[in-house]
């Protein structure tokens, strides 16, 4: 196996990563509001997201198309050929440093529960290796704006709009109903409308990964350039399916708490309206290729059934830092993205192309490994998802978990004086 094929492989493993975190990060998407309403047990409802996004990878392609020939330049157009000045090596490192930009900012963001685009978090970190790699002639910007930019700009707002006039309207004709009995109706709606959002996130974003590892098959020759044509191998469709509904399964409980509880106090009624349209919403961009952020719709959603429901408290400073993290989620990774490439690219030119490779891989597991391990100091659960939200810290660490963990800090600085103490007194 020469240096190529063993970071072809590598690549593939971590895009696979990728669509894993992708899962994870985004199950709250389908399934927070209907776990804030008691529609689903947390587990229950993260099994049934991580089986429909498993199925519904394998509906459509479109997406998937969309990523292998409307965000980066390496192939021409006409004949899927590379281009004459990228080399397979470069190209591989291109989408390697792309990955581990969305990777990293996937990590991050979940970190802090911010429900930020695993999409753009991708896009970013391509787009970025490859503006380092190439220029500004090595990025697509015509097929970023239409497939990515403008849909990430509108799809929220009508997200929004749709939630809050179906919520309103919702419980307009439900006025005059006892709220017991419509909230226990609208949980069993809730079901149906949370699992045509995890279908439809399976077959949008998991296409992204599929797009991502067609477009290094591409880059080695070993896949057509054309994937709308030829269409794509079966072991890509069910590889990315399986990542990205084990990542689902995982369950993101950051991501799910700060949906299901941190903008909104959501009832039943609402959660079925915002689910309802995010679906309509995600399955429609899908069909039309587009490579939309099924978080940016989902949270607009969520924020539209605030809005729509008289009376109900909006948390605009949680929405605020979301929508701070959407702003800065293309640039971010995309600098992660270009450093990584830099990075590797020296290394290579020091040694070999494979070495630059491994070690932007090494860094990769190291910071990913650093940033669960904080968040196991800190956790967030199935047990402890629904805790009520602290509106004076806005922090998506429930507020028993952080004074947990402040005292048995100060326990730990109290044993560590009085040892200090003994061994003066010892002296």
């Amino acid at each position: 196996m020469d240096a190529t094929m063993i970071i072809l492989v590598l690549l593939i493993a971590t895009a696979l990563a990728f669509d894993f975190t992708n899962g994870f990060h985004d199950t709250g998407n389908a399934m927070a509001t209907s776990i804030a309403t008691g529609a689903l047990k947390p587990k229950t409802a993260v099994l049934l997201a991580g089986v429909l996004n498993l199925v519904g990878a394998f509906l459509s392609v479109e997406v998937a198309v969309t990523v292998t020939t409307s965000v980066i330049k390496v192939q021409d157009s006409k004949t899927g050929h590379l281009l004459p000045n990228i080399t397979p090596s470069m190209g591989l490192t291109i989408i390697f440093a792309g990955l581990i930009g969305g990777i990293l900012w996937n990590l991050l963001t979940w970190l802090f529960g911010i429900p930020s685009s695993s999409s753009h978090a991708l896009f970013g970190g391509l787009i970025g290796a490859a503006l380092a790699a190439i220029g500004l002639s090595g990025v697509k910007w015509d097929g970023i704006l239409q497939k990515v930019i403008i849909p990430a700009f509108a799809a929220p707002l009508i997200a929004g709009l749709v939630a809050a006039a179906g919520t309103w309207l919702v419980y307009r004709i439900t006025r005059n109903v006892v709220k017991k009995r419509r909230e226990e109706g609208f949980r069993w709606g809730q079901i149906a409308t949370a699992s045509l959002v995890a279908l439809s996130h399976g077959t949008n974003d998991a296409q992204k990964t599929m797009g991502v590892i067609a477009l290094a098959l591409i880059t080695t020759g070993h896949l057509s350039g054309n994937v709308k044509e030829t269409g794509l191998p079966f072991w890509i469709i069910a590889s990315c399916a399986i990542a990205i509904g084990l990542g689902t399964y995982l369950g993101g409980w950051r991501v799910i708490r700060t949906l299901g509880k941190g903008l909104v106090e959501i009832e039943s009624p609402q959660g079925l309206a915002a689910e309802a349209s995010s679906a309509a919403i995600i399955l429609s961009s899908s069909a039309a290729g587009m490579a939309l952020s099924t978080t940016h719709v989902a949270t607009g959603s969520i924020l539209g059934s605030g809005v729509g429901k008289p009376g109900a408290e909006v948390r605009w400073a949680v929405a605020g830092r979301m929508v701070l993290a959407w702003l800065v989620t293309l640039p971010a990774a995309g600098i992660v993205g270009a450093l990584s490439y830099w990075l590797s690219k020296g290394v290579g030119d020091l040694t070999t192309p494979m070495v630059g490779d491994l070690i932007i891989f090494a860094l990769l597991v190291g910071l990913s490994g650093y940033m669960w391990w904080r968040a196991q100091q800190e956790k967030v659960d199935s047990s402890n998802v629904n805790a009520d939200w602290d509106d004076s810290t806005n922090s998506v660490v429930p507020a028993d978990v952080r004074e947990a963990k402040t005292e048995a800090s100060g326990e730990s600085k109290d044993a560590s004086k009085k040892d200090s103490a003994n061994d003066t007194a010892s002296v």
